[in-house]
């Protein structure tokens, strides 16, 4: 059974696509190779995971975009929430630093 959805090669966060417990191996291919990470914590449903670690005011990547900014560092593993990155959805000025 697939766990996780990477929707574009270039993503550093994949969706649940079932409840993930900690400690679960999770692998995924692209083009650019095979992947394999542990959960650091519970991932529920519909929920990302960071596939690479990303720093603070680093950009969150899903479907070849840019998401989000992170808030506080974000190790591979961890859920990756409201908890920890700002959308720039309707924020001109997050936009302009995602760039």
């Amino acid at each position: 059974m697939r766990l996780i959805a990477v929707l574009n090669e270039n993503d550093n966060v994949a969706t649940a696509l079932t409840h993930i417990e900690r400690g679960t191996e999770l692998t995924w291919k692209t083009s650019k190779g095979s992947f394999k990470i542990t959960t650091n914590e519970k991932i529920p449903l519909g929920h990302k995971v960071a596939l690479e670690a990303i720093s603070i005011k680093g950009n969150v990547i899903k479907y070849g975009e840019v998401i989000g900014i992170a808030k506080d560092e974000i190790k591979v593993g961890d859920l990756v929430h409201v908890h920890n990155i700002e959308s720039i959805r309707g924020r001109g000025d997050l936009a302009k630093e995602a760039k």
